[in-house]
């Protein structure tokens, strides 16, 4: 999909107010996060050394941003997230279940395809919980859910009330729909994976859809996932329908993280065995880390979102192709 604007589309603030309710809705709804799921700020890195084993490899097809440090024998590469290096970060800090941290991630995934939701530059909240080995459960993934999106919706009725011009494309919906992938694809079977989630989201306003990454009984998987964070009969994305793009917008990708035995059958089934040998993966196939749930909550979306904007070009400041550029600027479309 390319970039887009809609006709007749203007944006309720200003450059300059645009920046300053960036910076507010970050900061307020930080806080409605950690208060939700008791979390505490932390300080993340831009990048990690590539033998560790520690970046997130998405879908497994993007390729990291990587370069050599001078005067040692090191590797790095940029974070595409910190999915894996939380987890370690919550072994070394002693956290005992149900704290957890979050942090300001930014990330580089330079093989992202350019449109309004989608740029080359991330920024999200990262956040990882400790939980106990009961809370592995559906039940206890929808919860925490639940309480993001309470978050979410809580921020925004926040920010409408500092800013009276927003409000124009109505609120988030604060009662989520939840569905498996399976139930999506056994509901429109001739839709693509895309097609099913618009299609529910456009019914149901916030959609949290379960159970991504392994193969479905058409034989195909509703979306990509890494085999090493997720498991993949335990994690969700929380989606919002959005009316002025006419698409469902993915804001949150969450799981209960793999123990030793669901990363075992996720390495063999994605043909992964490789990575049995690094640092992170030994460390969980011996059962040296915690238990934990997590995931990522993108910035800028939420900035559209909450901003009644209409491209992530308008909350933060990227890298953009040809078509994007020609785009906005015929529609007097500011690009940060």
């Amino acid at each position: 999909m390319n970039s887009f604007i809609p006709e007749g589309y203007k944006s309720s603030l200003g450059i300059y107010d645009t920046q300053k309710a960036i910076g507010l809705l970050k900061r307020i709804f930080a806080d409605r996060l950690a208060a939700e799921l008791n979390l505490y700020r932390v300080s993340a890195p831009l990048f990690v050394e590539e033998k560790t084993g520690l970046n997130d490899d998405l879908n497994g097809i993007e390729r990291p941003v990587s370069f050599d440090i001078a005067n040692t024998e090191k590797h790095a590469q940029v974070v595409q997230s910190l999915a894996k290096w939380k987890r370690v970060a919550l072994k070394r800090y002693d956290f005992y279940p149900g704290k957890g941290i979050y942090a300001d991630m930014n990330a580089i995934r330079r093989d992202e395809d350019m449109d309004n939701l989608h740029s080359i530059y991330v920024d999200q909240w990262d956040w990882e919980k400790v939980i106990e080995r009961k809370d592995r459960n559906l039940d206890y993934l929808k919860s925490t859910a639940f309480a993001i999106v309470k978050a979410l919706c809580d921020t925004q009725d926040t920010m409408q009330s500092i800013y009276e011009q927003l409000g124009k494309y109505g609120k988030l919906r604060r009662e989520v729909a939840c569905i498996t992938t399976q139930e999506l694809e056994d509901m429109y079977p001739n839709k693509t994976p895309k097609e099913r989630e618009n299609a529910f989201a456009r019914e149901h306003g916030t959609i949290f859809i379960t159970q991504i990454g392994g193969a479905l009984r058409s034989g195909r998987p509703h979306d990509g996932r890494a085999p090493d964070y997720d498991d993949w009969s335990l994690n969700g994305d929380i989606l919002f329908w959005y009316e002025p793009l006419g698409c469902a917008v993915e804001l949150s990708s969450m799981g209960i993280r793999v123990d030793a035995e669901s990363l075992d059958r996720q390495l063999s089934i994605a043909g992964c065995d490789d990575r049995r040998g690094l640092m992170y993966h030994n460390m969980l196939l011996n059962d040296e880390l915690p238990l934990t749930i997590g995931g990522g909550i993108g910035q800028s979306r939420l900035s559209i979102l909450v901003l009644d904007k209409v491209h992530i070009g308008e909350v933060q400041a990227s890298v953009w192709d040809e078509q994007t550029i020609e785009v906005c600027k015929k529609a007097s479309v500011m690009l940060l």
